[in-house]
């Protein structure tokens, strides 16, 4: 049977093409909200790829969206920590501070500013229909959700157009937020005039990592192998991974999704395809299984461990890279919100 190509798959194909003969042509907004420990499916997810993009000559900035960690939970546990763990991170996989750009919210107050124009742009409906923020609400630790929940598209939006980001890494489920973002801009342009790009999707081809309790891995449900782990803290996590008692080990993540997570994540630090590390595995069972996978994210996981601590016994160096970040990004966000209130006549 011949196969079909998608017209999303080749539009995919095209833009990678482009970012690789152009990479001068891109900027990449991208980040994480400090909301706890980077891991894992962070780093397969999204970390690597960042990484790639600098490496390809692409402009990346790296958001710690401070700000935002405020929009499902009434204040940040240990905000400061967990921002230099993310800083540490960041600086330990690779993202190289002379030619990314690491920043955060509450220092960059002009970028924050962009919110009140861009939120004039879209309706109560349009951000209440948001499928991103239905199923972030649905999710949420409070009891009652707050009004900073619901601008979260827009907030998004001033995040990736006050630099002029025109390419987003994303997964299929924070496709909506671009969408938004793009809306935002394009409406901007058409009504005061052209100031800022329609960002593109880069689709993430990452997999959905599972936890070590067959749910996705995230950071808020405690099932999770953080990137500054230790080898031990790692091995015993492993140890407690949810398995079944079929004892043959298969790579099926539709029938036994616990085994299979385990299984892709080992084939992920290993670069191999999971089918034949399954099959290498066979009749070993869930132990010999979680032996090859612990070996695999140690291995993996050990220069990246031994640059952390390298960094981590410097925090002057790391705290100055958050410094120049947010000088730069403090100079482009004044230029931009210069320009918006030239074009609004404000």
């Amino acid at each position: 049977m011949t196969a079909t190509i998608t017209t999303d798959a080749v539009r995919d194909a095209t833009l990678e093409a482009r970012i690789r003969r152009y990479p001068e042509r891109f900027r990449v907004l991208t980040g994480d909200r400090p909301t706890g420990a980077l891991h894992l499916g962070h780093y397969f997810g999204t970390l690597h790829n960042r990484v790639r993009l600098q490496d390809l000559g692409v402009e990346v900035f790296v958001l710690v969206a401070d700000y935002q960690a405020l929009t499902d939970r009434d204040v940040a546990e240990r905000l400061g920590a967990t921002v230099e763990g993310l800083l540490l991170d960041y600086l330990a996989v690779g993202i190289d501070p002379e030619r990314s750009v690491i920043f955060n919210h509450s220092a960059v107050p002009a970028l924050n500013q962009l919110m009140l124009p861009f939120l004039s742009l879209v309706s109560a409906a349009e951000l209440g229909r948001n499928p991103t923020v239905k199923d972030e609400i649905a999710h949420s630790r409070q009891a009652a959700v707050s009004g900073l929940m619901f601008t979260y598209p827009v907030h998004q939006a001033a995040d990736i157009l006050f630099c002029k980001g025109n390419l987003v890494p994303v997964g299929q489920d924070q496709l909506p937020h671009l969408e938004m973002t793009r809306t935002v801009a394009r409406r901007f342009n058409e009504r005061y005039g052209p100031v800022f790009p329609e960002p593109e999707a880069l689709l993430s081809a990452a997999p959905l990592l599972l936890g070590t309790d067959g749910a996705k891995m995230s950071k808020s449900r405690g099932n999770s192998i953080a990137l500054g782990a230790d080898a031990d803290t790692t091995a015993r996590l492993i140890k407690g991974a949810k398995t079944d008692a079929e004892r043959h080990i298969t790579y099926d993540p539709e029938g036994r999704p616990g085994v299979s997570g385990l299984v892709l994540l080992a084939a992920l630090c290993l670069d191999r395809d999971p089918h034949t590390v399954a099959e290498e595995i066979g009749g070993g069972g869930a132990a010999a299984l979680k032996r090859t996978v612990t070996d695999a994210v140690n291995t993996r996981l050990a220069p990246m461990r031994a640059r952390r601590a390298e960094y981590a016994r410097d925090m002057g160096y790391v705290r100055s890279v958050l410094r120049a970040g947010n000088e730069r990004a403090n100079t482009i966000a004044d230029a931009t919100l210069t320009q918006v209130r030239e074009a609004m006549g404000a």
